[in-house]
């Protein structure tokens, strides 16, 4: 599926002008940039390697006070929703760099503390079919909405009030899957379909030796994705990141399959 993106931001920034961006999609395993243009109003950018060997950063310095941002992107997206029931997990021994800071737990995502709860809960169901049990167990306890969530949110939060967006979704289903001693991690993504429109978060979980894209939302499917960065929770992969105050002005975000 071929994903059109277009992103209008505009932010006041503090005294130090400066931000590190991470919103254009990765030329990655799965998806093909076919076009992308990012236009930031008298800027100085400097381009570094995103985290993990996916996609990249831009540090921005503006000449105003305000970020004024526009990006255009199509995304040829060729990876395949598969069925996770007949997949295996990887044994932990062959496990390597790339894999294992995704089954510790981190700030937002306290997998630690519930690895008593996934053994009891899905006592029945290893490898990829615990992982699909995960997911129906999510679908059936949480509810969407905003209420219940800010940017302090962490999973201990979001298990304990079964509300919360997509961030929250994907720390529950991340948490869950580590807790289980399988490889899961955090996404920052575009994807069709997203209500309200905004930036996206999914997540990728490691089995039969590849990462797995999974919407814990339910929102989108595989193909209808277009990864920007990942990490282990969402504090490694904000859009923007700022040394000081970054007031919001404007922001659309728009996805469309073409």
């Amino acid at each position: 599926m071929k994903l059109a993106i277009d992103v209008s931001l505009t932010y006041a920034l503090g005294a130090q002008r400066t931000a590190l961006l991470a919103l254009e999609a990765a030329r990655t395993a799965g998806q093909t940039v076919l076009e992308d243009r990012l236009e930031i109003e008298g800027a100085e950018l400097s381009q570094i390697e995103g985290e993990w060997g996916i996609g990249h950063r831009n540090w921005v310095r503006i000449d105003g006070d305000a970020l004024r941002l526009l990006y255009t992107a199509v995304v040829d997206v060729a990876r395949e929703a598969v069925n996770l029931e007949g997949l295996a997990a990887s044994p932990l021994h062959d496990l390597t760099e790339q894999q294992i800071p995704f089954l510790r737990p981190s700030r937002f995502c306290q997998s630690d503390q519930f690895e008593s709860f996934v053994a009891d809960q899905f006592r029945h169901r290893t490898d990829g079919a615990r992982i699909a049990a995960i997911l129906d167990w999510i679908d059936s306890v949480m509810e969407y909405g905003p209420d219940h969530s800010h940017s302090e949110t962490t999973l201990l939060d979001t298990f304990s009030t079964r509300k919360g967006v997509c961030r929250d979704y994907v720390h529950l289903f991340c948490g869950l899957a580590r807790a289980s001693h399988i490889p899961a991690r955090y996404v920052s993504a575009y994807g069709v379909n997203v209500d309200p429109p905004d930036f996206h978060a999914v997540a990728q979980v490691w089995l039969d030796e590849t990462w797995h894209m999974v919407d814990p939302t339910g929102m989108c499917t595989a193909n209808e994705l277009a990864l920007i960065a990942v990490g282990r929770d969402a504090g490694d992969v904000p859009f923007m990141e700022t040394p000081d105050e970054a007031r919001f002005v404007e922001q659309q975000v728009r996805v469309t399959a073409v």
